[in-house]
């Protein structure tokens, strides 16, 4: 899949660091650890991963576990200089598209209403909150289903 002249491609052991720069960058104390993204990309079965790479440089990626009839976005980030440009949408769908017809939950940041929008552009809607569930920060995540 492409969006604009941004591919994406499905994410490989290579990409991790320019995930981790990204996650610093937009997630910093609350970032996944390399550890993290080597497991998940070690569980081909139940996941799907995707990079958007201009010049071999990371601009977004995107994480899917599918079990069963249900699927759970696990992670969507775009560098703070792409965003507002299509690409989180784009990082989304390919989701929604591995998904199939897939029930699909997510967990997000209650103070994050960009990507509530985003979520909400694409047929989420808010089925719960976790109380703290963001750490260190102690943030609640608002729960998002799509069926």
């Amino acid at each position: 899949m492409t969006t604009g002249t941004v591919p994406l491609t499905r994410m490989r052991w290579w990409h991790v660091p320019g995930v981790m720069e990204l996650e610093d960058e937009l997630f910093g104390a609350e970032a996944w650890s390399p550890a993290a993204y080597w497991n998940e990309l070690a569980e081909t079965a139940t996941r799907h991963y995707v990079v958007a790479l201009a010049r071999d440089r990371v601009l977004g990626y995107a994480g899917l576990a599918v079990y069963g009839d249900e699927a759970h976005v696990l992670t969507i980030g775009v560098a703070t200089a792409a965003q507002g440009r299509g690409l989180g949408t784009a990082l989304l769908r390919d989701l929604l598209a591995a998904a199939g017809d897939r029930r699909v939950l997510l967990d997000v940041r209650a103070d994050n209403e960009v990507a509530q929008r985003l979520y909400r552009r694409h047929g989420f809607v808010p089925v719960g909150r976790r109380r703290g569930y963001y750490q260190p920060s102690g943030m609640d995540a608002v729960v998002m289903a799509r069926d």
